[in-house]
């Protein structure tokens, strides 16, 4: 694991941390050089990148580089969160260029989680690099989406490939509340449901093994 800082436009300084693969296994995703970049739950509930690293390291296990950052008003970077995510887009365009000119991916798959998921959905095609996206818990419920309702537009209405993995007992949005809100999506939409979970369960280290395995599959299922 290797710490650095990136800089967002408007000049909040943002810790990253990268996380690489053992060289026999960078050796085995060669062929699929995926950079995965995990973006955290709500900043304002405590959210911070510490909270994605049994996710990244997973992955990188699995042979691909995967980079956690802690948004602006977060752990370690500078600035102030904001209450609806709209500034923290620029957070994650930063990041996903970082990503894209100091490591030179083939893509950049964008994975939010909670919170994360509409953030890192609006900046999905911000960035070129970015070839797909997992949303892990995105609240799309009423309630949620008083807060983060702006973000549903821009990820309902990208071409590029979608995940979105939910527990059937996510306290902010329904099945069918998410069923509704992709039935119209543009592209490729997939969806995983994981039977009796809650949302703030698939934010634990116990679903971590499993959202390894989502993102790691959907890597490979993405065109080359």
């Amino acid at each position: 694991m290797e710490w650095t800082t990136v800089e967002a436009a408007n000049g909040a300084k943002l810790s990253v941390r990268l996380f690489k693969p053992a060289a026999g296994a960078e050796a085995a995703a060669a062929a699929e050089d995926v950079a995965v970049v995990l973006v955290h739950p709500y900043t304002i509930l405590g959210g911070v990148q510490g909270l994605l690293r049994g996710i990244a390291e997973g992955v990188a296990r699995r042979g691909y580089r995967a980079v956690t950052f802690d948004m602006r008003g977060a752990g370690r970077s500078t600035g102030r969160a904001s209450l609806t995510g709209s500034t923290e887009v620029g957070d994650v365009e930063a990041v996903c260029r970082w990503v894209a000119d100091n490591l030179n991916p083939r893509g950049v798959l964008l994975v939010g989680s909670s919170a994360g998921a509409p953030i890192a959905g609006s900046a999905v095609d911000k960035v070129d690099q970015v070839i797909g996206y997992v949303s892990i818990g995105y609240p799309f419920g009423l309630m949620a989406s008083v807060l983060f309702g702006r973000h549903h537009n821009a990820i309902l209405k990208s071409e590029k490939p979608k995940l979105f993995v939910m527990g059937t007992k996510d306290g902010f949005t329904s099945v069918k509340q998410l069923q509704n809100k992709l039935k119209n999506a543009a592209g490729r939409v997939d969806t995983h449901l994981i039977e009796g979970a809650g949302h703030f369960q698939m934010e634990g280290p116990a679903f971590d093994a499993r959202m390894v395995d989502l993102i790691v599959n959907f890597i490979k299922s993405l065109p080359k």
